[in-house]
C-alpha cells in the first residue's frame, strides 16, 4: 500500500514533467516566474517522498533541483 508520502512524490513528479512539458511546447516559457516555481514546488514534493522511503543519489538531484530552481525564481523575479 503506497503511502501519503508517496502520492504526495508522484505529485511534485508530475508536476515537474508537465512545467517541463509545457516549456517544451512554448506554453511556460523558463523566463516566466512560474516555470522555476512549479519545479521548486515539484522537488519540495519528491523530497516529501523521499523522507518516508530515502534515496540519497535521489536526494541529491532533488537538492539541486530545488537550489537551481530557487536561482531561477530569483531571477525571474527582479525581472519584474
Amino acid at each position: 500500500m503506497e503511502t501519503v508520502a508517496a502520492f504526495i512524490g508522484y505529485a511534485g513528479a508530475a508536476m515537474i514533467a508537465l512545467a517541463y512539458l509545457a516549456n517544451q511546447q512554448g506554453r511556460l516559457p523558463s523566463e516566466n516566474w512560474r516555470f522555476p516555481a512549479i519545479n521548486l514546488a515539484g522537488s519540495l514534493a519528491v523530497l516529501v517522498s523521499l523522507w518516508a522511503d530515502p534515496n540519497l543519489p535521489s536526494v541529491v538531484i532533488e537538492f539541486f533541483w530545488a537550489g537551481i530552481s530557487i536561482y531561477g525564481l530569483a531571477k525571474a523575479l527582479r525581472r519584474r
